[in-house]
């Protein structure tokens, strides 16, 4: 097997002598690309960022923003990599001698002061500045009356040159204030029919290679199929699995855990996988979940109202659904949505594959029917899908954060009458959990205000709540009852509309 190696702004390096654990921020900066920061270690702070060339949805090739504090180098084996050092155009000597347009709206519109972020924000304006599907639009000049620098009239957050703010929302400025960042996000124009990153696009994204990186104590093994790797995890049931990393990194920096064995499965053909049936529409375990919202493209309108909540976008161009389950926590943000989607499982292991309901599927505190040595391959939505969905993450901030309670609703609604309810809850009980007595009220009944009422006192009784430094059992209570007031007031008001 070729040695791991990975390429670095153009230039191929070897991984080697870096431990299986290392994460690419480590890797980085031990060979002087120290642009890189490490700020939190949790994936919470974007100072870390770095792009990775990913296959693209709209091109051969994405640029993709990651947090290179969580990304094991390993895990980069033949990738490619651009560091806030490699956006600028170099001279003769190496030494950098034009900035990235992007720097230089950064430099010009004072959105750098003690630097430290710097770089990150950099990273994840490239990725944004190279979407292939952004394009200018006719709007209000940042600073105008009635825009204010702040994107689109809509509320929406594109300024007039497409630039989606939210893709800054994993990357914190702790002293300069953002106004003069978003200033320079909303005056970067289209990248140059020279622009080498840009021309990068257009050729295909380095294929994914079977990796086995070992020490004398530890081992990153990648499979190059399903098969392999499901053959692998029989043989080392005590192999840790990893697709981002985004949960795993975490362990690794913040608890210094360190595994035996660790099984990467994010580039496995066999999970990455999206179509729609007649009947359901299959999402692989491990597309990311940009991949996902970007291939749906908002038709699954329970999803698309998700994913703009579900961390940052730095951790959705890692982080993916199957990770998200398999972790089994009770404040995971896709469990819910899932649960009232009706959403199933498509288990797999070296015997074959079993398909499990979602709602069967969590048996305790982070515990699952899943086997030792079994994979979650994809998950099923079955279709068609409710017409009347919302989903309410109530959290201290608004984006990138760990909700207290999540709701999901699925509502079939036919001449005024609930014919179907599902409900998911997230952060009530020890799992995540269906409001079963809660759709009981509803089912069969008028879509009133009684009905909503009633229906709110029931969902208020639903899991067992605690006490924790996030909310009290009380509040998260009544938010549960809330959230079904707040959904029975917005479908009214859309009818009267």
């Amino acid at each position: 097997m070729v040695a791991a190696r990975i390429t670095v702004n153009g230039k191929e390096t070897p991984i080697s002598p870096a431990a299986p654990h290392t994460t690419v921020l480590d890797f980085l900066r031990e060979r002087g690309l120290t642009g890189t920061k490490e700020g939190c270690a949790e994936g919470e702070c974007g100072a870390c960022s770095v792009l990775v060339a990913r296959p693209g949805v709209h091109k051969p090739t994405d640029w993709v923003a990651v947090n290179a504090c969580l990304v094991p180098v390993a895990a980069l084996d033949g990738q490619e990599v651009v560091t806030s050092e490699g956006l600028a155009s170099a001279d003769a000597s190496g030494m950098p001698a034009v900035l990235h347009p992007v720097q230089e709206e950064m430099a010009v519109r004072g959105g750098s002061q003690c630097g430290y972020c710097t770089p990150g924000f950099i990273c994840s304006m490239a990725s944004e500045y190279y979407r292939p599907d952004r394009c200018a639009h006719a709007g209000p000049a940042a600073g105008s009356d009635g825009a204010d620098g702040s994107g689109d009239s809509d509320g929406s957050e594109h300024g007039p040159n497409g630039f989606d703010l939210h893709a800054l929302s994993g990357n914190l400025c702790r002293c300069t204030g953002y106004r003069p960042i978003r200033d320079a996000a909303f005056a970067v124009g289209m990248p140059a029919e020279d622009d080498p990153l840009a021309r990068r696009r257009e050729q295909s994204a380095p294929q994914p290679v079977a990796t086995r990186y070992a020490t004398e104590d530890s081992a990153f093994l990648r499979p190059g199929t399903l098969a392999d790797a499901v053959r692998l995890l029989r043989e080392r049931p005590e192999a840790v699995v990893v697709a981002g990393s985004t949960d795993w990194g975490v362990e690794v920096n913040i608890r210094s855990r360190r595994a035996g064995c660790v099984v990467a499965v994010d580039r496995l053909p066999e999970l990455r996988t999206l179509h729609t049936g007649s009947d359901h529409i299959e999402i692989g375990a491990a597309q990311t979940l940009t991949e996902i919202e970007r291939r749906l493209d908002g038709s699954v309108p329970l999803l698309a109202e998700l994913f703009p909540q579900f961390a940052s976008r730095l951790i959705r161009n890692s982080a993916t659904l199957g990770g998200n389950l398999g972790t089994g926590s009770p404040i995971g943000d896709s469990p819910p949505v899932l649960l009232a989607l009706e959403a199933t499982l498509v288990l797999a292991d070296a015997d074959g594959e079993r398909e499990v309901p979602l709602s069967d599927y969590f048996t305790g505190y982070r515990q699952s029917v899943r086997r030792p040595g079994e994979l979650i391959r994809a998950v099923r939505v079955p279709l068609p899908l409710s017409p009347v969905t919302a989903f309410h993450k109530i959290a201290k901030r608004r984006f990138d954060d760990i909700s207290s309670v999540a709701v999901a609703f699925a509502l079939d609604i036919e001449d005024g009458t609930v014919r179907k309810a599902r409900i998911g809850l997230g952060g009530v009980a020890a799992t995540p959990v269906r409001a079963l007595a809660t759709e009981a009220a509803l089912e069969g009944r008028p879509w009133t205000a009684r009905t909503a009422e009633a229906a709110a006192r029931v969902l208020r009784t639903e899991g067992t709540p605690m006490d924790d430094h996030r909310a009290s059992a009380g509040y998260r209570s009544a938010m549960l009852g809330q959230s079904l007031l707040k959904l029975y007031a917005r479908t009214t008001e859309a009818v009267s509309s």
